[in-house]
């Protein structure tokens, strides 16, 4: 079948989108004696995506408006009417009543086309001494940096749920492993705190992303400033930007604070990435150390017997998909050259999906958290039988003077015999372990207890429980400051 365009051509029918220029077909027309191709406008608009950054768009016109009546640049009973405008389209926005055309292009053009519908021609006054570059970019800056404080607060109320399950299951003791093998004894709730400890790294990376997003580039113009007497600090007063872009050709070129936002975003999927992957293998029939809330799993459609967590997968794979925004807009900008570049639209719907899908991963996980709910029972038989009191037999060697490299040796052989001999350590008598070293004594089996294990460690930061109530504590004086 013939590609529809060129049989439509070849054969001699009109192309619609082919017909010179109609007066308000475009806004940018003028120089033009033919609307893009059909193809051209539907590829080139963005306004299926960018429409939701339409407040933030009024609220940066709504402020340039004010500047331009302040500084003379327009009459101040145009600047009214434009205001008010403004605010009336700002309703129809917030009422879902906004009709968005996708012959306008953007919301920018969706925004003032409307506006000139609601008051005449003066509308056309709004967009004096600036241009969509830095409309755009402001737009961004102002959605970013709203969204930032918001992804903060969500993480801060993640946090405080690993507190309170830490609290509420703060003396059980389960395996602790690395490379996924038994390892030494440690608290549940020592190991939850260490991703409360990861998600305050996360704010500070949210933080200090913000610090970029929480600058002001309108006025740039479209690279190279405007030619009129326009006030920059009085749109940042009122849009509360702390800082301003000092390079126009810098400001709506910049993306950095977009891949620095992708960058925080991706680390915080990491790290609910990796406790997805323990929640999984804590759920599963194998480790049932954990039983989650029949609210946050899901059944099977052929088995009927089956608990699935699909949240936490579904977490662990999302993780894959704010990492590719990442690498896109980092791979969108590496060869673009100064200043501002189509190129750059593909900015949004990145930083848009990878916002949405953070935000939402981080409530439903408190959720989970909240209600999921340990098996203790369970984990005390885990902790049976196993050699991860290895270490404590060595140390006690230690303070016998044994120097730790040989006393590791002797403890290596003694693990092998109970290996072969189908015993833990705690089961072996006086006389078996004097066959291994004289410094061996029956008062060491008291120390190769789960619960002795643990209480040893006081040091801080260790899993004793002294020393995770201190770490408690620090944690709740982090979340109030």
């Amino acid at each position: 079948m013939k590609d529809k365009v060129f049989f439509d051509q070849q054969d001699g029918a009109k192309d619609k989108s082919l017909e010179p220029t109609k007066a308000g077909q475009v806004m940018w027309g003028g120089r033009f004696t033919k609307p893009p191709h059909r193809l051209v406008a539907a590829f080139n608009a963005s306004v299926h995506f960018d429409k939701r950054l339409a407040l933030y768009d009024i609220a940066g016109s709504t402020a340039h408006a004010r500047m331009l009546a302040n500084q003379g640049i327009i009459d101040r009973e145009d600047a009214r009417k434009i205001i008010d405008g403004l605010a009336k389209v700002r309703d129809e926005v917030d009422a879902g009543e906004f009709v968005w055309k996708e012959e306008l292009e953007d919301v920018h053009m969706n925004v003032e086309h409307r506006l000139t519908d609601l008051i005449g021609p003066v509308g056309g006054r709004l967009h004096t001494g600036r241009s969509r570059n830095d409309q755009v970019a402001l737009d961004m800056h102002l959605y970013v940096r709203e969204e930032l404080r918001a992804i903060s607060e969500l993480t801060d109320k993640l946090q405080q749920v690993l507190l309170l399950c830490a609290e509420a299951n703060i003396d059980v003791i389960i395996p602790g492993y690395t490379h996924l093998q038994r390892a030494q004894p440690v608290l549940f709730s020592h190991h939850l705190l260490a991703y409360f400890w990861m998600l305050e790294r996360d704010k500070g990376r949210l933080d200090d992303a913000l610090l970029r997003a929480d600058m002001m580039p309108l006025g740039a113009g479209a690279l190279a400033g405007t030619t009129f007497p326009i006030d920059r600090k009085q749109v940042a007063d009122e849009l509360g930007f702390a800082q301003i872009y000092e390079n126009s050709m810098d400001a709506v070129s910049d993306r950095d604070y977009l891949i620095e936002t992708l960058s925080a975003l991706s680390i915080i999927m990491m790290h609910i990435s990796r406790l997805s992957e323990e929640l999984i293998l804590w759920s599963s029939t194998e480790f049932s150390f954990v039983e989650l809330d029949d609210a946050y799993t899901t059944g099977s459609s052929i088995m009927p017997q089956k608990k699935n967590p699909d949240v936490a997968e579904l977490a662990r794979g999302k993780t894959g998909r704010v990492y590719g925004h990442l690498q896109a807009l980092l791979t969108t900008c590496k060869g673009l050259p100064l200043a501002y570049n189509k190129d750059l639209q593909e900015d949004k719907e990145g930083i848009f999906d990878a916002i949405d899908t953070v935000k939402i991963v981080l409530e439903v996980f408190g959720g989970m958290i909240e209600t999921l709910q340990v098996r203790r029972d369970n984990v005390a038989v885990a902790l049976e039988g196993d050699f991860s009191a290895a270490t404590d037999m060595a140390d006690y060697l230690v303070q016998k003077g044994v120097p730790f490299r040989q006393a590791h040796e002797i403890v290596g052989r003694i693990v092998r015999y109970c290996v072969d001999h189908q015993k833990p350590l705690v089961a072996l008598d006086a006389s078996e372990l004097k066959a291994h070293s004289d410094y061996l004594d029956v008062d060491v089996l008291a120390r190769l207890t789960p619960q002795a294990v643990v209480a040893a460690r006081k040091s801080r930061g260790g899993t004793s429980l002294s020393a995770v109530r201190e770490q408690l504590e620090r944690a709740h004086k982090v979340i109030q400051d």
